[in-house]
């Protein structure tokens, strides 16, 4: 199984050009799948649907003291086996695909978390002074917040991906595609700041193609990124309401509430699937109905 392992991710790799993260939790799925196979002595080419709803019945529950698994984990296990099993079907390796009937759990909508305009005010506030550290935190959350990148796509950021005469950015998400979106004229001016006074001093005379460096002037990683969202957060009063990734929530939901289509949204933010950008239709449509029944005089009598 480890050869079909290692096959089916090479095609999602080269042709479809899934993510790495995303592949590394194929990967761990599938081994894990591999295991359950091997304690009952069957192989991929003769496990059965019950066997496969067995699987997925002892992660949902609880197996052999772990804890039960999320329903959106569960989710992206499903989704994993039936792209594996339709793999090797294509391949000629399996007549019968075990998966067709598979059904994953359904996921609870729950909406993001999104910060006011008085929050996000307070959060870009934090960084304080000219120290190159905190031109770099401030370049970085006004970037965030401006163009709403992931975490991945802020510190994967090159200097030639941002064009500070056209306030231009271009950023690649998922799957390696790329997109291009507008710079506000705040991001660009912290992004100017950084470049004239912060970077330089961080990097000195390395040789660095990234945009956002650490403090030794070496590439800024997820984790590092991370820790200076949580710093900042803290003392804006937000820790437990912040993450990297609600700066790009409230991104879209500012966006939608100014005036935005979900079209251009959708574009901006890089989903496939237009559906997914709808989420946020949800959290201002929530916006408006606090708005309308805190604001109208015969609003609130028969609420």
């Amino acid at each position: 199984m480890a050869a079909q392992i290692a096959d089916f991710l090479a095609y999602l790799e080269l042709e479809r050009g899934l993510s790495r993260n995303t592949l590394e939790a194929y990967r761990s799925d599938l081994g894990q799948f591999g295991a359950y196979l091997e304690r009952r002595g069957r192989t991929v080419e003769n496990a059965t649907h019950s066997e496969l709803a067995e699987f997925l019945a002892e992660l949902s529950s609880g197996h052999d003291g772990r804890a039960p698994v999320a329903a959106t984990t569960l989710g992206r296990k499903v989704a994993c086996l039936r792209s594996f099993y339709r793999h090797l079907r294509r391949e000629g390796t399996i007549e019968h695909d075990p998966t067709a009937e598979l059904r994953g759990p359904r996921k609870p909508q729950r909406l993001p978390k999104v910060l006011t305009r008085e929050e996000v005010a307070g959060l870009l506030s934090q960084p304080r002074g000219q120290t190159p550290l905190m031109l770099r935190d401030r370049a970085l959350l006004e970037l965030m917040y401006a163009c709403g990148l992931r975490a991945s796509e802020a510190v994967g950021l090159e200097l030639a991906d941002i064009d500070l005469e056209e306030g231009l950015l271009c950023t690649r998400g998922k799957g390696s595609k790329e997109r291009i979106v507008p710079v506000g004229r705040q991001a660009l001016a912290a992004l100017r700041a950084y470049l004239r006074g912060g970077r330089p001093a961080l990097v000195g005379n390395a040789v660095q193609g990234r945009l956002f460096v650490n403090h030794r002037g070496g590439a800024l990683t997820r984790q590092g990124l991370y820790k200076i969202v949580q710093g900042h957060a803290r003392r804006a009063g937000l820790e437990q309401r912040m993450s990297p990734h609600t700066l790009r929530h409230t991104f879209a939901t500012h966006l939608l509430a100014g005036g935005c289509d979900l079209r251009s949204l959708q574009e901006m933010l890089g989903h496939a699937d237009l559906a997914t950008t709808q989420v946020y239709t949800h959290l201002s449509a929530d916006r408006l109905k606090d708005a309308y029944f805190g604001a109208h005089p015969r609003a609130t009598g028969s609420r």
